[in-house]
């Protein structure tokens, strides 16, 4: 038989054990190390980090008054120059050789542009006279222009994609224009089919300067004539 002194210390060591029992039960046991892998240098690919896309810099359509962004070499923008002539004020002289246009001012003074001139073979001299003024021209190539390059369209509204650029001043009966032009970068060269051409810039100056009929004198290709001498 068991003593009541002998039944209460044995209930109390087996409530202990059970509330040892039951800490155990509930403490996680260590987790083991996992298995190293058979090749270890098939890694997998390192996280990518998100890094914000570059801002891309916004693109500016100039407007007529802007400036392009081409750099004009020095001796092609336009600029008053000293230039001794007896034409009259708002004639227009057309230095073939030197790729100049100049716009007479009188006193001996002259607006100077840079322009394009007519390929070999396309260039022409004489004296033609403004018979027209358009602002962003239609474009209808001549027949003849057609015939060298029938890949050209028959017919362009005007606009900044036109070749006639900004303005346009036809000169007398002649398929030949003073006009403007989206590539700057032709300036000073050979160019055209016997137009001249300038900046849009500088065609839209000119074109706020000339007047119908005033009077264009397009100089040969081969010499520059002594304007000094010549009489109006």
């Amino acid at each position: 038989m068991f003593t009541s002194g002998t039944v209460g210390s044995r209930s109390r060591i087996l409530f202990a054990a059970l509330i040892v029992g039951t800490f155990a039960a509930a403490t996680p046991t260590q987790a083991a190390p996992p298995a190293p892998l058979p090749f270890p240098f098939l890694l997998p690919p390192p996280m990518a980090t998100y890094e914000p896309p570059a801002t891309t810099p916004q693109l500016i359509t100039p407007r007529e008054d802007e400036a392009t962004a081409y750099e004009m070499p020095a001796r092609l923008r336009r600029q008053v120059v000293s230039y001794a002539t007896r034409e009259a004020p708002g004639t227009i002289i057309i230095d073939t050789p030197n790729k100049y246009l100049y716009y007479v001012l009188g006193s001996g003074q002259a607006m100077r542009y840079g322009i394009g001139v007519g390929r070999d073979g396309f260039t022409w001299s004489g004296v033609q006279s403004v018979t027209r003024k358009a602002e962003w021209p239609d474009w209808t190539p001549p027949p003849e222009m057609i015939a060298r390059q029938p890949y050209l369209p028959r017919h362009m509204a005007g606009g900044p994609g036109n070749p006639l650029g900004a303005r346009a001043m036809y000169l007398g009966g002649t398929v030949y224009r003073i006009h403007g032009t989206n590539a700057p970068e032709t300036i000073g060269t050979h160019v055209s089919s016997g137009c001249i051409r300038l900046t849009n810039q500088d065609v839209i100056d000119l074109y706020a300067r000339v007047s119908v009929g005033a009077k264009v004198i397009v100089l040969p290709m081969e010499r520059r004539a002594d304007l000094g001498r010549m009489t109006r």
